[in-house]
């Protein structure tokens, strides 16, 4: 299955970070988008501050994290699925209409003091629900808003924009919370979502067009999975994704800490720290615009890494707190630098089909670092002491740049992930159920002994894609009678997968097809066969021969 939307026109060249800001309808959904964190700021702040009014516990006010993060590991997965399955502009109405009414009715309940710590607790549940579902596809419009190459541009604004609203969005909410009170925060966060849902809603965005039969949702979420786990390039995002953020994790979960029992300060200067920290991610924004062409993904996540490692250890050391704001300005950058890093190379590194179920599972990895990491740094505070906690993050993290050596990035902004094939799956066509199966694919060549050595190394990426496309099994066999005839097979669950792994093969994907082809001899085109398991009696009769020569998947 495909997905063809219209694209975005070229950007002159060359590319700036400014460059998103010239489409309307980026633009549009920017602006909306930058006062919709601002408002989620505002919430997170008066949130925490309701409940701890409302209650003696600790424990409840600690869950209140919980109740934020704990939908993402519940819902990333699903919400990305039905990203790509259904239409993402109205996955986007009834996600920003859904937060939209759980925070009015959580601000007036809060004005009207008919709300418990429990009740303020499950809202936040609620909230969190409809940001994990709203995620996805929030980051994988960005696509559509603007043509390719503008495209980590647009991911970098869209950090800049969450790190602004860090930067203002708690003094804002505090403010109105001292003067007035926490419901008018909720409301204020209520309008903010009808303002995204408004621009949304006058995105007259074009009919999405699916080449293939229709996939359901546990396929779907196989599919994904499957493309994540034979994609090289992807997981190994993931895991430097995951190293990143676990060691990351020291610095989020223990500055307040430092900040309150080493250095014996208020919580203004935990805001301030907080602050800083987003003006170092806006300044590395600007930094990466004017600098950013001459560092490639690989060094900009290398020295955003041994930055953090300065971070975590001057954390541990460093006693003068305006030496901290520095540090922490630093890390603002180091982190937009390496964050914006990988989610660029995950959104340019597959095609739209499966765009949203890569990134929901991108996103699964970065808040288990985080999640995991908060908790194994904290714990060895306690057990041992903050400093020993943040030394040891320090040195996990100077231990993860080796990561690159295994698990290099690779630069994916040359790469044409079009679908190499959106016609119609003909063979076999109108005789055969798509839910008939399992199929078996057998393709013949002619190889001379001198090229085995090449065509097997091309047939094992040959067979990497195939599985990565729906194949459960992919081989090559040579004939024990004639070792120049080689067979390559794949073998499918129905007949549907196979005519879906049609339109999901790429261009790009059509090169590594083509080295195995050049390796071929023979007077005729490589045998391709279709081999298909308990056909239907009624079908028997009125079935052609499903072998052709023309096509080789």
């Amino acid at each position: 299955m495909s997905d063809s939307v219209a694209t975005p026109p070229a950007p002159p060249s060359p590319v700036t970070l400014w460059t998103p800001f010239m489409y309307a309808l980026f633009r549009a959904i920017w602006i909306a988008g930058l006062v919709s964190n601002v408002g989620t700021w505002m919430q997170n702040v008066a949130g925490v501050w309701l409940v701890t009014t409302l209650t003696t516990s600790a424990l409840l006010v600690a869950l209140m994290q919980t109740a934020t993060s704990l939908p993402a590991f519940l819902l990333s997965m699903p919400a990305g699925v039905m990203a790509d399955l259904v239409d993402r502009r109205r996955l986007l109405l009834l996600t920003q209409g859904f937060m939209a009414v759980v925070a009015t009715a959580l601000g007036v309940l809060t004005l009207n003091n008919g709300i418990s710590a429990y009740g303020v607790l499950g809202f936040t549940f609620l909230l969190g629900m409809g940001a994990a579902l709203n995620a996805p596809i929030w980051q994988s419009i960005a696509t559509e808003l603007v043509p390719r190459p503008a495209l980590g541009s647009a991911i970098t604004l869209n950090g800049v924009s969450n790190n602004i609203a860090r930067a203002i969005g708690p003094a804002i909410g505090g403010a109105i919370i001292a003067y007035y009170s926490s419901g008018w925060v909720f409301l204020l966060n209520g309008v903010s979502f009808l303002g995204t849902w408004a621009v949304v809603y006058f995105w007259k965005r074009q009919p999405t067009v699916t080449s293939g039969p229709a996939e359901n949702f546990i396929g779907a979420l196989r599919a994904g999975m499957r493309y994540v786990q034979y994609s090289p390039a992807i997981y190994g995002v993931l895991v430097r994704t995951f190293a990143f953020s676990f060691g990351a994790a020291a610095m989020w979960g223990l500055v307040s800490v430092v900040v309150a029992r080493r250095l014996h300060l208020s919580s203004g200067h935990y805001g301030v720290m907080l602050s800083w920290l987003g003006a170092g991610a806006v300044t590395g924004a600007i930094i990466m615009g004017r600098a950013g062409s001459r560092l490639n993904f690989n060094q900009r996540v290398l020295l955003g890494v041994l930055a953090f490692v300065g971070t975590n250890t001057a954390l541990a050391l460093v006693n003068q707190i305006y030496i901290l704001y520095a540090v922490m300005f630093v890390s603002g950058i180091a982190w937009l630098l390496v964050m914006t890093s990988f989610s660029t190379t995950v959104q340019l590194s597959v095609p739209r089909w499966v765009q949203a179920r890569v990134i929901s599972v991108y996103m699964l990895v970065f808040q288990a670092g985080l999640s995991v990491g908060s908790l194994v740094w904290g714990e060895l505070a306690d057990h041992l002491t903050l400093e020993i906690s943040l030394l040891a993050a320090a040195s996990w993290m100077l231990a993860s740049t080796l990561l690159a050596l295994p698990f290099p990035m690779r630069s994916a902004e040359g790469l044409n992930l079009d679908p190499a094939d959106d016609r119609p799956h003909t063979v076999g066509s109108g005789t055969i159920d798509p839910d008939d199966g399992p199929v078996l694919v057998t393709i013949e060549y002619h190889v001379e002994p001198a090229n085995w050595a090449a065509f097997h190394a091309a047939a094992e990426q040959l067979k990497r894609l195939r599985l990565r496309d729906g194949a459960l099994r992919a081989g090559v066999f040579a004939d024990v009678n004639d070792p120049t005839r080689i067979s390559e097979f794949f073998y499918l669950a129905t007949w549907g997968e196979h005519q879906r792994q049609h339109h999901r093969f790429t261009r790009e994907d059509q090169v590594v097809e083509a080295a195995v082809r050049r390796l071929h001899t023979g007077p005729d085109a490589p045998r391709v066969t279709h081999l298909l398991a308990f056909p239907n009696t009624s079908n028997v009769e009125e079935a052609t021969p499903i072998s052709t020569l023309e096509s080789q998947r």
